[in-house]
């Protein structure tokens, strides 16, 4: 299986421990989680000032459509309890380029993570989609945010949406992000508005509540859900990537909505629970006890 996963890497501040993140975290799930299975491509932008923080990581994927820059986006990230985490950033770089002479349709998916929200413009989905056969999973991320003078991001409604939305086959958004796909505020309306727009799938990630999927059968929309698998949660920075990019390969490899939507939700649980990215070794092993 051939994946290729687009997105900006950059560094998080957390309490003022530096971290790897952004685009990291879905190479990081997916790479442990499929072993051998999936041959994995990235188009990032790395910087050698901190490519060490990535290294362990990268160096175990196809690197020819990195793009080094001088400095990659720094986050400093502060993590709530009972609403979204604030982001404030530094170290903005430019959208990430998409080589023309790509063969798209080499990869059996295409992950997109709009970690920064300025990782893709809205041409470049175009060329991709029109390149481009297979599926593309889409995770809003970032990109349901604007940004302010002082670099702080706020909620706001994504402009041009149902030209985005077009162009992709799943949707991944997070209990919030989900408003920022309309003016409208009834879920229910959105939801509609969403399928209109032609996606396959919504998925809906709700951190301790779990996590749902919508799709149409007979023009009909239906949904499933699943409960947070019980772990000692320590950390939940990059449990939403490692969601998508587990989903993701999960459904390239059976299409079977049900079982993929466990399987994404027990990784997703689980990967709360590591101190250090070491453990992720033990993703697939640890998420298989939650399911079978």
């Amino acid at each position: 299986m051939r994946i290729l996963i687009v997105g900006h890497s950059v560094v998080d501040n957390i309490n003022n421990n530096i971290k790897p993140g952004g685009i990291f975290y879905s190479v990081l799930g997916l790479s442990n989680f499929s072993g051998k299975d999936a041959e994995i491509s990235l188009i990032t932008s790395v910087s050698k000032d901190t490519y060490s923080l990535f290294e362990s990581v990268y160096t175990k994927i196809n690197q020819q459509y990195f793009q080094f820059v001088s400095s990659i986006p720094n986050v400093y990230l502060k993590l709530y309890d009972n609403c979204e985490r604030e982001e404030c950033y530094s170290n903005l770089t430019e959208k990430l380029k998409i080589n023309h002479d790509i063969n798209f349709n080499d990869f059996d998916g295409i992950l997109i993570n709009m970690i920064t929200g300025f990782d893709l413009e809205l041409e470049d989905l175009k060329l991709i989609r029109a390149n481009y056969g297979g599926p593309i999973f889409f995770d809003v991320h970032t990109f349901s945010r604007g940004l302010d003078k002082n670099n702080k991001r706020f909620f706001r409604k994504i402009p041009d949406v149902k030209e985005w939305l077009s162009k992709i086959d799943l949707l991944q958004v997070n209990e919030y992000e989900i408003f920022t796909l309309s003016n409208n505020k009834n879920i229910n309306y959105i939801i509609k508005e969403v399928f209109d727009y032609g996606i396959k799938y919504l998925i809906i990630t709700k951190g301790a509540k779990g996590a749902s999927i919508y799709y149409k059968e007979n023009s009909i929309i239906k949904s499933k859900s699943v409960e947070a698998v019980e772990v000692n949660s320590k950390n939940s920075v990059g449990c939403g990537d490692i969601f998508g990019a587990v989903f993701f390969y999960s459904y390239i490899k059976s299409g079977n909505i049900n079982s993929v939507l466990k399987t994404a939700n027990a990784a997703a649980g689980v990967s709360t629970k590591y101190n250090s990215f070491n453990e992720y070794k033990n993703l697939k092993e640890d998420a298989d006890r939650f399911i079978n």
